[in-house]
């Protein structure tokens, strides 16, 4: 019987698996991963998760039931030490050796960590996983100070989160704004002052230099140019690195992540890698393309199991991510980049409106706040290349990107209709 071998249970490893049923693949699924826990979801773990009053526990990303229900072998608590491409199998943590026809690699990625002196004191936490949740739950609950390394999505939601129990929150990074690797400067911008104006000390331009402790727990944090921030608690969220350990040790390509193709293919045609860990053509964006996102994940198993299933399907999906912070819903369709022309729709700051991004005369991405129908517009015009729509008729009075995707549709629609006449 065909069977497939699915490592790590993430939102990438729990969607192929569910994508393979879903095609009618009929062979052995297998999925395995060496958390302990039945596969849940990621991104509450620095938003809620972390503040609520009572002990949290984490959301599942299918019912218990599914698993057993839908033939699927979930092999959790153990990990996997090795792939044999000669022999198809994969040699699991307790020795076991499970055989495959196609493996797909779900890995993700590991938290980057800290490498000052201080960095392993008590008090000093990551956000990945739901246990590192629980830790930083029980701390938060006796902090009297935070420190927050990393003005990302992970940092500045912890950072809001921790605002809202009015504890004193430092947020620290090396960037001149917040969220500068995905965001536009005037989203950045907006978002400061909204940390701002809740109490959150935003500290830009500066890295940590060292962790000072007493007794073995954090007591401070010190940045580059000596300042001393205390600190009882202290959360890094600095980005994360592929975890490519396995592909590495079998000797496939990795450059930041697994090399794939278009069909997320490795140079071993009977490996997959996607999500986190897989470094892909980019369709929006040129060269190779590594996201970390739930969006880019669910995609790209659905992708590999229609591959699996004799229908293959390249990867082109528009990149979409979101965040809430300080009470506002951003979110961003395609890949922020420097923009030869930016307009506004609406008014952000006042919480709804969106900013859009053009590079060469064609929209590249959006941003919006409170404004979910600017969103999806964007993400069915971004889904063509080049995305149908100027800077010039952006600025059209009256102009409503929901209904001009909505009139772009249409025509594509009666194009279609024409075509197969």
């Amino acid at each position: 019987m065909d069977s497939v071998v699915i490592v790590g249970a993430g939102h990438a490893g729990v969607e192929a698996a569910d994508a393979l049923r879903r095609n009618g693949y009929d062979g052995e699924v297998t999925l395995v991963d060496r958390s302990g826990h039945l596969p849940y979801q990621r991104p509450p773990l620095s938003k809620d998760y972390v503040t609520s009053a009572a002990s949290p526990s984490p959301l599942p990303l299918r019912p218990s039931t599914f698993y057993d229900d839908n033939g699927i072998n979930l092999r959790l608590g153990v990990g996997v030490d090795g792939i044999d491409r000669d022999r198809h199998a994969v040699r699991l943590a307790d020795n076991a050796v499970v055989l495959f026809d196609h493996l797909i690699l779900a890995t993700g990625a590991q938290p980057r960590r800290l490498s000052c002196p201080g960095a392993d004191l008590d008090g000093v936490h990551h956000l990945h996983t739901v246990d590192d949740a629980a830790r930083v739950h029980a701390a938060l609950t006796e902090a009297s100070r935070v420190v927050v390394v990393g003005a990302g999505f992970i940092g500045l939601e912890f950072a809001s989160a921790v605002a809202d129990r009015e504890v004193p929150v430092t947020v620290l990074d090396v960037a001149d704004r917040p969220m500068a690797r995905v965001l536009s400067a005037s989203s950045s911008h907006l978002f400061a002052d909204l940390h701002e104006s809740r109490g959150v000390q935003l500290c830009f331009g500066t890295g940590v230099q060292r962790i000072d402790g007493s007794g073995g727990h954090v007591t401070a944090v010190v940045d580059d140019s000596g300042t001393r921030h205390p600190a009882d608690l202290v959360v890094v969220g600095i980005g994360a690195v592929p975890d490519t350990r396995l592909a590495c040790d079998s000797g496939l390509t990795v450059d930041n992540g697994v090399v794939v193709d278009e069909y997320l293919r490795t140079d071993d045609p009977h490996i997959f890698a996607v999500g986190d860990a897989a470094s892909f053509p980019g369709h929006h964006t040129a060269g190779r393309v590594r996201l970390e996102a739930v969006q880019n994940a669910t995609d790209q198993a659905r992708c590999v199991a229609a591959s699996i299933c004799g229908a293959p399907l390249p990867y082109s999906a528009v990149p979409w991510f979101w965040t809430v912070q300080c009470g506002r819903k951003l979110q961003i369709a395609g890949l922020p980049a420097t923009a030869e022309e930016m307009v506004r729709l609406g008014d952000p700051v006042a919480d709804k409106g969106s900013i859009l991004g053009f590079v060469d005369n064609s929209l590249a991405w959006v941003e919006s706040v409170g404004a979910p129908a600017d969103h999806l517009a964007a993400r069915t015009l971004l889904a063509h290349r080049p995305a149908p729509l100027t800077p010039e008729r952006a600025r059209e009075p009256g102009f409503s990107l929901k209904a001009h995707a909505k009139a772009v549709r249409a025509q594509l629609d009666v194009s279609e209709s024409l075509v197969t006449l």
